[in-house]
């Protein structure tokens, strides 16, 4: 995922951190079901809503499935140098 934003053109940055998934997931190790979470990673990244479905369609198709995703609108954000 990870190589896949950094090759698009109208992808600035992003931030990515480790996090714990927790609730019904398939596929969970013995560990992950003993512990009652998944490690997952999080990645936030600023997007113009114009390209937000491109950006989606991409996922599906050069990243896969198992990607949980929402949208959420910004009403101002920059950077204080």
């Amino acid at each position: 995922m990870v190589d896949y934003l950094l090759s698009q053109e109208f992808i600035n940055g992003f931030t990515s951190y480790q996090v714990n998934g927790h609730g019904a997931f398939s596929n969970m190790s013995m560990a992950e079901q003993v512990s009652g979470r998944r490690k997952r990673v999080q990645i936030e990244v600023l997007l113009e809503q114009a390209i937000v479905n491109t950006i989606l369609e991409g996922l599906k198709s050069e990243v896969g499935i198992d990607i949980v995703y929402w949208e959420q609108a910004i009403a101002n954000h920059g950077r204080i140098d």
